[in-house]
């Protein structure tokens, strides 16, 4: 209770202040009112359009967040197995993490269809997040227990279920939670770059070009409810649930 009436307390300062500026600017093509673009926000919400847009959206991004996460395990594995491989991926996972998404998107413009381009922006985004996660979670292997299925024999398939997995499940979890958020604002902003059709970033981008202001705030508050919804849905599916009470 204590940590939900700190953030609405929060919300409520900082949207108190959105709305003094509001008045004081007192232009709405300038900085329209907290209440206008959730009155814009619910108008959109009841069309037809607007999840349709939304949805596809999130299948763009969700869809690049799935690529990254099966290259970046595959990646993990496999620099965590050989220092040759390490060796040639770690040099390329840095310059994919340091590198501006608009470049990214300037550049694979030229091979990859603008309506698949957010995917690959997205895929871009997340893949060194889970690949350096995964070398951490895989490296923090106890080497004690490890030692001692060693001498017990154990096969590789049980190492990997009862020490691997373990270990790397908070390294994944901590790397999906970062993940989806660098991934879902890298795919709406390469979908504003891009302008694809049924795409967020499209309805951003033509607010902005004929001035819309409302309808551009509107949609903002949206990509961030709906980041906040995505991140929190995924991150509890994929949750273990805690144990219930011990029972005799």
């Amino acid at each position: 209770m204590k940590r939900f009436a700190r953030g609405a307390l929060t919300l409520a300062i900082w949207l108190t202040v959105w709305a003094a500026l509001a008045l004081l600017v007192h232009r709405e093509l300038l900085l329209p009112a907290p209440w206008v673009v959730v009155r814009r926000l619910c108008e959109l919400a009841a069309t037809g359009a607007f999840w349709r847009i939304t949805a596809v959206s999130i299948g763009r991004v969700l869809l690049g967040v799935l690529g990254a996460v099966v290259l970046g395990v595959a990646t993990a594995v496999a620099c965590t197995a050989s220092k040759t491989a390490d060796a040639l991926l770690r040099p390329l996972m840095t310059v994919v993490k340091s590198t501006p998404v608009a470049s990214f998107v300037v550049l694979a413009l030229i091979w990859i269809a603008r309506d698949w381009l957010p995917v690959f922006i997205a895929l871009l985004m997340v893949l060194p997040v889970v690949w350096s996660n995964v070398c951490t979670g895989i490296r923090s292997a106890d080497p004690a227990l490890l030692e001692l299925a060693r001498v017990y024999g154990w096969p590789r398939g049980r190492v990997l279920r009862r020490i691997y997995v373990p270990g790397v499940r908070p390294h994944f979890l901590a790397a999906l939670r970062s993940g989806l958020g660098f991934g879902w604002k890298a795919g709406i902003a390469a979908e504003v770059l891009t302008v694809p059709h049924s795409a967020i970033g499209r309805m951003i981008y033509e607010s902005k070009l004929y001035l819309q202001t409302t309808d551009l705030f509107a949609w903002t508050l949206a990509v961030i409810l709906l980041s906040v919804g995505l991140e929190r849905l995924v991150l509890r599916a994929l949750t273990p649930r805690g144990k219930g009470g011990g029972g005799a």
